[in-house]
Order: structure tokens, then sequence, then C-alpha cells
């Protein structure tokens, strides 16, 4: 049983002692008494100036009840923490519960202008009617003011409300093409028996097919964008201060917008819910997550980490511009997820062979694996939404000319971030670690007995033994490393070919059979990911891929015991992007996103003509960096891809697509290295970093990944603004 194996890792004498506590118990720290040889010649020299009883007995009480004081505090901050989510999580619950689904009858008329429409709509007290509406027709700002006098018009309005006019699209009636479109008519209720009555009417003669549906808000929808800034507010303020683990702080976020979204009587369904998730990353990171759990078992990362070694000659710069060029130029052309679930295992046991703490390197790798995928149009989620538009494809933006202005300007961004990141890591004796090597493996066999402790599922006596065994293994190892503490060794330094010597001994391949069926099935998910955007017959995402894939290396490398392997897929972080989906696609719907991208069109048309493509690109570029730093790059691409849309089109502003689109490009890509949870591979290597002991905080990341995202930023918009506004590339 995979249950008892972990025992194998000591000795029977190493797991029972005769002093050790209860089961399930870890000893507490113990109060060692020092041995008189070995005082320090400081202690020894005053010994003649020891205090007197009475001080003595005070200063030892003062700081036997430190601790106490120190766990007294502690324990009301947590008992106040709980009470004030549970209050919070509690309401948002209630909220929920009482507001019905959001369910939208809707309606099918013909209009024309013989046989205008007018309904009665439900008795309601509301002033604020949202409408949404299927038709062949155009909004009004996607037309100039030429071409409104001689368009077909269809105007709606409800009681004494202003009107709503919308253009008709004769190509789209022809082909039955319809387009979606929402309103909100903010209106009185009628004196005719204190109704609401819409009516439809329009110049053209023929009819006009539309659908439409509608449904009231209540007064809150005012403040609806305010809401989700507090809520996303809210959230950061619990993962920055690690109040608690962000998939519990995302999971709360998602639940408070679904009950902001109910109190405005637009409570989504379970299934709408549902398909908010982004199953394609989710499949893709479980599958992956699969594939390395087994591909770990063959020794080949540890085999790795000893040829990089060998390279870079035990030296630390070599190595950390070796690891963050292949981490950047192999996500320029895979899914940089995917990148980095490959490539963190080796980077951790590198950083153990190298004695370098594993933090630092991994969010420089993380950082240029960003800045990378940023240079193709597969590299990264924002630029497939990009050159998979359909309105943006008709006008000329695909994959070899995205790719061909992307990538120019990465190279001067990579050049500039490689700088900045000489600038932080300039001492290099700040990525070594401070803990001996002998202690520090001592807390890394703790984390993985204790680890396996927990993973165990007590359902019988026999299972509830073994739990209680490996906590006091973990209890024995707690007291040798206190012993350890307090006789501190100073750090052995070996020469180069002595420590290749060692480690040629300990890393090696361990499973030449397993290598080899992992190596085929990995080559073919690579390739299939880098083919299945050029290959159109090719019906399957990057999702499928990966299952298909882990799939196929479950049967090929015969895996009886999927508890073992499943124990490492990184649970937490799949929940914590499924709980970033919900909140992400809530806030687009209170508004948040949509009032960004009006802000930002407000801006540029302020602006006169000679200085107009110049404040849209910096507006777009600095506006989506900071905000990809803090909201999901995914749906805010998604919902600023319209927004350029109608910029280039609005004949009043004369601004040209491709800048513009290069700029969000830039900005949604690079912005997500401003924060931990900006980007999905950020998320994913520190969730690994955590599986294997060396996660590192919100904090930790920002004060790296925040300053590389400004450098950076500024650099694509000296590139935008000489290529686009002075040689005019486009």
């Amino acid at each position: 049983m995979a249950r008892t194996q972990f025992m194998t890792a000591g000795t029977r004498d190493e797991m029972f002692c005769p002093q050790l506590p209860q089961a399930g118990r870890v000893l507490p720290p113990t109060k060692e008494k020092t041995d008189p040889g070995e005082l320090t010649p400081l202690l020894e020299s005053k010994k003649s100036k020891q205090p007197s009883v009475d001080s003595k007995t005070a200063e030892e009480d003062f700081n036997d009840n430190l601790p106490n004081r120190r766990g007294i505090g502690i324990s009301i901050f947590k008992k106040i923490k709980m009470v004030t989510l549970l209050g919070l999580a509690s309401t948002a619950f209630i909220v929920i519960m009482i507001n019905p689904e959001l369910s939208l009858e809707q309606y099918q008329i013909c209009v024309s202008m013989k046989e205008p429409h007018a309904l009665d709509m439900l008795h309601k007290e509301e002033t604020t009617i949202e409408f949404l509406i299927h038709a062949p027709v155009l909004d009004a700002d996607a037309i100039n003011s030429t071409m409104r006098k001689t368009m077909p018009k269809l105007t709606i309005t409800i009681n004494t409300s202003e009107p709503w006019d919308l253009y008709l699209d004769e190509n789209a009636l022809r082909t039955g093409n319809q387009k979606a479109f929402k309103h909100e008519f903010s209106c009185c209720l009628s004196t005719h028996g204190g109704s609401y009555q819409i009516f439809f009417s329009t110049d053209w003669e023929e009819s006009i097919p539309i659908v439409f549906s509608y449904h009231p808000l209540n007064s809150l929808v005012h403040e609806q964008v305010v809401l989700a800034a507090i809520i996303l507010a809210c959230v950061y303020f619990l993962i920055i201060f690690e109040i608690v683990h962000r998939t519990l702080a995302a999971i709360l976020g998602s639940m408070a917008t679904v009950a902001v979204l109910a109190s405005l009587n637009e409570r989504p369904t379970l299934e709408e819910i549902m398909s908010w998730l982004d199953v394609e990353t989710l499949a893709l990171l479980f599958g992956m997550m699969i594939i390395v759990a087994i591909f770990s078992e063959t020794g080949f990362f540890d085999y790795c980490a000893l040829v990089a070694y060998k390279i870079a000659k035990g030296k630390v710069w070599p190595l950390i511009t070796l690891l963050c060029v292949f981490a950047g130029v192999v996500s320029a052309f895979l899914d940089n997820v995917t990148t980095i679930l490959l490539l963190t295992p080796v980077t951790i046991r590198l950083c153990q062979v190298l004695d370098l703490d594993p933090r630092k390197i991994l969010i420089a790798e993380v950082l240029f694996s960003n800045i990378g995928g940023t240079a193709t149009a597969i590299g990264d989620p924002p630029n497939v939404i990009i050159v998979s538009n359909q309105e943006l494809a008709e006008k000329g933006i695909n994959f070899s000319s995205f790719t061909e202005h992307m990538v120019v300007g990465i190279v001067f961004i990579s050049i500039a971030g490689y700088g900045l990141l000489r600038v932080f890591y300039r001492n290099v004796k700040l990525l070594q670690n401070q803990d001996p090597p002998e202690l520090r493996e001592l807390q890394q066999e703790i984390a993985q007995w204790r680890r396996a402790a927990h993973h165990i599922v007590v359902a019988s006596r026999e299972e509830s033994m073994v739990r209680a065994l490996l906590l006091q293994k973990v209890a024995t190892l707690e007291t040798l490393m206190r012993n350890q503490i307090y006789k501190r060794k100073a750090r052995e330094t070996k020469d180069f070919e002595a420590s290749v010597e060692d480690l040629e001994k300990k890393c090696r391949i361990t499973d030449y059979v397993l290598l080899g069926k992992s190596g085929v099935v990995i080559v073919l998910v690579i390739l299939a990911f880098f083919l299945h955007s050029f290959i159109e017959s090719m019906y399957v995402g990057l999702g499928w891929i990966a299952i298909m894939g882990a799939t196929l290396l479950l049967v090929l490398a015969d895996i009886s015991d999927m508890e073992s392997i499943l124990h490492r897929v990184e649970w937490a972080t799949l929940l914590f992007f499924a709980a970033l989906f919900t909140l992400m696609e809530g806030l687009a719907k209170l508004g948040l996103i949509d009032w960004l991208g009006d802000q930002m069109g407000l801006v540029v048309s302020l602006v006169s003509d000679e200085h107009r493509l110049t404040v849209a690109i910096i507006a777009i570029l600095w506006i989506s960096a900071i905000a990809s730093s803090f909201i999901d790059n995914i749906p805010y691409t998604t919902a600023m891809v319209p927004v350029l849309v109608k910029l280039s089109e609005d004949s009043r502003l004369n601004l040209p697509i491709m800048p513009l689109v290069l700029a969000l490009a830039f900005g949604a890509c690079l912005g997500g290295n401003g924060t931990l949870i900006g980007a999905s591979a950020n998320v994913v290597c520190a969730g690994i970093a955590e599986q294997h002991g060396y996660g590192f905080s919100f904090i930790e990341f920002f004060k790296i990944g925040f300053p590389m995202m400004l450098v950076t930023t500024l650099v694509s918009m000296v590139y935008l603004l000489i290529c686009h506004v002075a040689l005019q590339w486009h």
C-alpha cells in the first residue's frame, strides 16, 4: 500500500524512541543544558558578574512568559479573523439563498415602418431596466455621424426614457447574422396602471426580426463598479498579508461576487458559473502535473541538475543566465505554464546542488518565462485571444504579422530585464542559503515526513498507528534539528571537481525504462502543443492534449498506485484557478473591466489629432499593464479587444489598429509579472515550490516582479513609440 511505503524512509530503531510523546503529538521545544566545557570565552569572563538571584529570577520569568504572551496575541488574532470571515461568508451565503437565479424569458417579434410594436412589461418598482437584444443591427457608437443620416434606424424606448437608437446592418439582415447588444434604461412607471411599456419603431419598410429579453435592476446597480473594486481590494488584502491561503481568499472573493450579483437581481445559475471556468487551462494543468509526477520518478531532473552544474562550472550567474534564456525561448513556442511545470523541479534540484536559495532563482525564471511568452502568438493566452479574434483577422492581424512586431520588441525588453536582474542579484551571497546544508536537509526531511502524515486518511486503526509513527518521526527529527542549531558548523567549501564527483554518485537516472516511455510521451505532447495552432484539422486544444498525454503515460508506466501520483497534483493551485476564473468573470459582469475600457476610450478621445496615437499607445499599454498585474489578463484581454476595434473604426479618431493591439499585448503579458497572481505561470511556480518546501510569498514576488514589470513596460513603450509613431511601421 502507498500509505505504508513512507516507513521505509527510516529504520525501525529511528521510528520508535523510548521518550517519544503520545501518538500524533509533536515534541515541544526543550531547553537545552549547555555543557560548561562549550562555553565561549566571553561567557566565561562574565562568570564573576552574575546577576543577583532576584534579578535573574525576574529576567527568567519575563523570558518564560514572553512566548505565552505572543501565543495569546496570535490566538486572539486568529479568533478575530475567524469571526470576521465567518460573518462575511455567512452574509454572502444568505444573500445568495434568498435571491432567485436569473431566468430570462425571451420574446420574438418583427418590426417594420408600417408595423411598430408595443409590449406591456410586468409591474415592477425598480426604475432601471436592463434590456438585451439580438438583431441585425449596429450600435450607434460604431457608426460615424455621416453614415447615421443614411442608414435605417431602429428605436427602442421604455415609457419616458431616453430612446436607444440602433442602425440596421443590411448585410447581416440578408445573411441572418444577429448581433447581441445590452442597454440600461432609467425610466419611471407609466401613469396607465403603473406598468412599463416598451415600444419598437423603425423607418425600414421591410420586417426586422428581433429577439429580446429584459429584467429589472435594483438601485445598487449604479455602484456595482465600486463594489467590484472593493471585492478585488479585499481579496488582495487577504493574499498580500497572508491572512488566509490564497486559494481560500479567491474562493471567498468569488462567493462575494456572486452575492453582489444576486443582490442586483442578476444571480447567475450554477451552469453559468461552471461555464466561467477556463476548463482548457485547468485540464492543461492537471494533465501536465500527472506527466511531471511520473517523469520525476526517473531521476531525470537530478541528472539535468548535474549537467547544468557542469555547464555553469559551478558558478551562479552563468547558471541563472542559462535558466532564464531557456525559460524565455521555450515559452515563446510552448505555453509558459507548461514550461514552468517542466522546469521548476529541475531548478529546485539544481539550486540544492549549488547550495542556493531556490526562491529567487524561481522568481527570475518565471519572470523571463512570461517575457518570452510575449514574443509569439502562441506563447501567452492574451496573444492567442488577439490572433484568434475574427474581427482583428479581417483587419490584417494574423500570426505572422503579429509575431513579427512582437519579437523585435521582446529582444530589447529581454536585454533590459536581464540588466535589472543583475542589479537585483548583484550580491551573489544573498542568493545562497544561510543555513548549513545539514540543517537544511533536516528541514526538508521534516517537511516530507509531516506531509506524508497529513496525506494519510485515517479510516482504520492501522492507518491511525502509521500516522502516529510518522508524526513521532517528525518529533524526533525536530529534536535533532534543535540540537544542531546550537552546534552549527561552518559551511564546507568544496572545489568544483570534488563537487562533481560527489554529485555524480547521487544524481543519476534511476529508471531507464520509465525514462524512455516518459520521454516519448512528453515529446509527442510538446509536438502536439506546437502543431495544434497550425493544423486546422486538429480539433483538440491544449487541455485535451495534456489529458491524452497523461492517460497514455499512465498506461505505458503501468501505474497501479494512483494515490501516490494524485498526491503530487497541486490541488490547491487548481482550486485557486477555478475560484479566480469565477471571481474575474463576476467582476466583468459587474462592469469593472468595461469601465476600464470606457475610461481608456475617453482619455484617447480628449486628445488632439496630432498626439492621439501617442496618447492611445501610452494609455492602452500602461492601463493594461497595471490592470493585468491585479486581475487575470485573460478576461481583461477578451473585454478589451472589442474596445480597440471600436476605437479603430471611429472615423473621428482615425487610429490604426496594429499599434493599439500591440500595446494591449505588451501590457497584458508583461503586466503579469507585476504580482504573484498576475499570470498563471506565477501561481503554478509558487505552488510547485511550496510543495517542495520553498514557497515564496506575495511580497517576496512583488519586490522583484513589480519593478521588472515597470522597466519592461517602459522599454516596450519606447519601442512602440519609435516604431509606430516616429517610423510608422504599421
